[in-house]
């Protein structure tokens, strides 16, 4: 005790910052989030420089491509989804009489039956820690449905998002460096955030950009092998499908592949399902790995499955009520104890975004006064994603050193750009990636948001980007031409 005050009474008087870099986790400092990285901080900047003074810059406004925020960008919010929580938050208006002149009758119906599941009809309350009972038997029902194998409330774990069931998985699985997880490249940077933030590894499988972004379970046993003769011990799988950043849509026997790799090496998959409603090809659907594992015949004694969704992404777009779960399938009682308590530590995820949970995996039926409205808005939403992806697609393949892949799904193209010498070196003077020296330079000339490629995990030597499919339809044409305009010059200006 006296030596820590001698110390603090030393740090003190030498006048040494009680907090710096060299003092705090180091972990933290070894953690990148490029979503919301360097490219976006400049871009809030040039926002603001833009609102003092409008003809500051030569564009009139910032297009923010770097996240799938979709309703940032002006997606409108289900209607049916909005009122039922607007009903459940306020009960008192299930008592007036113009509220039925108002909302459909069936979110009114629905309002009453989420109410009588939430103790106290208390929205504003703390819930049980893994979410709402009530609420979790219907997400599993809508599961049930969606795959044709049994779901149960008990396996759900209501969460604040994806991320939060994500950083809470690793913190289970990792305990130290010699702990790897094997992640795609490109990869969602959650994933290489979170394994940072708990000083675990990541193993990299690289997914192959020739086939469409696809998965070799042969690339997964050599980067198994090989992480596993430096000894480090690999715990789990992720896979993100469809895909984050790359847009590709796994098909149902590579699935069972993966399914059969994860069994037969004894590793968790941790499966990101999150854009599951996100298909924009008609020769693709989505199958959930718990639906290929149970068709396999593999039970929750043989494999461990965590399965992610989200309320953000889909068609409903909910990003900032921070909705999500996982289902666990697979792990002892005395592990999923321990699970438990850790999400007893946050007490519990909000219960706005539990009850779009459930409203997303229990939407209006046929017969429902709402579901012909419904249908309209979530097929409206997805054929005009869809339609976004392929100009886009198309606009980016239609140019000198850019090749795209198409967007099977989820919101975002991860164009490949093919620089010249000159321009990498230029980007080397500079002190940067040529991916992210591109999208500065593509920022300051056309006001458009992209993420470099490097923020994601690429092959080496090879540069990309990442663009999502979300601005409103009708500035698809201008951002396109913004675009063709910028990259001309700059491979005119650089052309070796």
């Amino acid at each position: 005790m006296a030596a820590a005050m001698a110390r603090a009474m030393s740090t003190a008087a030498s006048g040494t910052p009680a907090v710096s870099l060299d003092t705090i986790n180091p972990q933290i400092l070894k953690c990148e989030y490029a979503v919301r990285g360097e490219i976006v901080t400049h871009a809030q900047n040039l926002q603001q420089e833009l609102q003092k003074s409008p003809d500051a810059l030569p564009f009139d406004e910032i297009l923010y491509c770097n996240i799938g925020n979709p309703q940032s960008l002006g997606q409108q919010p289900v209607t049916y989804f909005r009122e039922v929580l607007s009903l459940c938050d306020h009960p008192a208006l299930l008592d007036k009489s113009e509220t039925h002149a108002l909302f459909s009758s069936d979110a009114i119906e629905r309002a009453w039956q989420i109410l009588e599941k939430i103790p106290g009809r208390a929205t504003g309350a703390y819930s049980h820690s893994q979410g709402i009972k009530g609420l979790r038997d219907e997400i599993a029902a809508g599961i049930a449905a969606r795959d044709g194998f049994h779901a149960s409330g008990d396996n759900i774990f209501l969460t604040d998002g994806a991320s939060p069931a994500v950083h809470m998985m690793l913190q289970l699985l990792i305990s130290s460096e010699k702990d790897g997880i094997l992640c795609p490249i490109p990869q969602y940077p959650l994933y290489s955030a979170s394994i940072a933030l708990r000083g675990g590894s990541l193993v990299p499988y690289f997914l192959d950009e020739e086939t469409g972004w696809g998965l070799e379970v042969d690339e997964l046993k050599k980067q198994l092998e090989e992480a596993r003769s430096r000894g480090i011990t690999v715990r789990a799988l992720v896979v993100i499908n469809p895909g984050n950043p790359t847009g590709q849509v796994l098909g149902e026997e590579n699935q069972k592949k993966i399914v059969e790799f994860c069994k037969n090496e004894g590793l968790v998959l941790l499966a990101d399902e999150v854009y599951q409603a996100n298909i924009y090809v008609e020769d693709k659907q989505f199958h959930s790995f718990k639906k290929i594992a149970r068709s396999l015949g593999y039970t929750d004694d043989d494999l461990p499955l965590v399965s992610f969704q989200s309320v953000s992404k889909g068609y409903y777009g909910e990003c900032g009520k921070r909705g999500g779960y996982m289902e666990i399938t697979g792990f002892s009682p005395e592990v999923r104890e321990q699970i438990y308590k850790v999400a007893s530590v946050n007490l519990c995820s909000n219960v706005s975004g539990q009850i779009l949970a459930s409203l997303v995996m229990n939407p209006p039926k046929a017969g429902d006064e709402s579901f012909e409205s419904f249908m309209v808005e979530r097929d409206g939403i997805l054929s005009s994603l869809a339609r976004r992806a392929k100009a886009l697609e198309e606009a980016f393949n239609s140019l000198e050193g850019i090749t795209c892949n198409k967007a099977e799904g989820a919101m975002y193209l991860f164009p490949r750009l093919h620089l010249p010498q000159k321009a990498i070196g230029a980007a080397q003077a500079a002190g940067t990636a040529p991916d992210a020296y591109y999208a500065k330079r593509l920022l300051e000339a056309t006001g458009i948001v992209v993420v470099p490629g490097s923020g994601f995990g690429q092959v080496p030597g090879t540069w990309h980007f990442r663009c999502t499919i979300l601005p409103p339809e009708d500035k698809i044409p201008a951002i396109i031409s913004r675009f063709k305009e910028f990259h001309e010059k700059f491979m005119d200006e650089f052309r070796d």
